[in-house]
């Protein structure tokens, strides 16, 4: 068995996941090139950028090569759960090419002005159009108090 055969088994039978989420300071610029945030605290006016890098999604095969097409959605939450707010498919990562793009990097910003300060979770749900399948991650941080 090649070694393409055997990461195409791999990627296949692992379903969409994420081998990498983090905020970070400021967008990133690819697939690995990002600065990861040393804190999840943030005030109340600055933009929450995240980083993820996921993996097991699915390619359609074009007459060029091959596709793949996922969205994300997101919630942001209390503690307790309660949603304060959300949006469906607000970003969309798509390409295709001649081989299997692996090395794929999301990068997501939010603002949320006027959150009043305490622990709040943001939500991204990730949907494969082509596989149909959804993967989540949560990240905590924190709205600094205003001095």
């Amino acid at each position: 068995m090649s070694a393409l055969t055997a990461y195409d088994l791999a990627w296949n039978a692992s379903g969409l996941a994420f081998s990498k989420v983090t905020f970070t300071d400021g967008t990133g610029s690819g697939y690995g090139h990002y600065a990861p945030r040393s804190g999840t605290t943030f005030t109340d006016s600055e933009t929450l950028s995240v980083y993820a890098e996921p993996v097991g999604y699915a390619f359609r095969q074009t007459d060029d090569g091959y596709a793949y097409e996922l969205t994300a959605s997101y919630k942001l939450l209390n503690l307790s759960g309660q949603v304060l707010a959300e949006q469906d498919d607000f970003a969309t990562f798509s390409g295709n090419g001649r081989s299997k793009k692996r090395e794929l990097a999301a990068t997501l910003s939010f603002q949320f002005s006027g959150l009043p300060a305490g622990s709040y979770k943001l939500e991204a749900t990730f949907t494969d159009l082509i596989g149909g399948k959804q993967s989540a991650f949560t990240l905590p941080f924190a709205i600094s108090a205003s001095n």
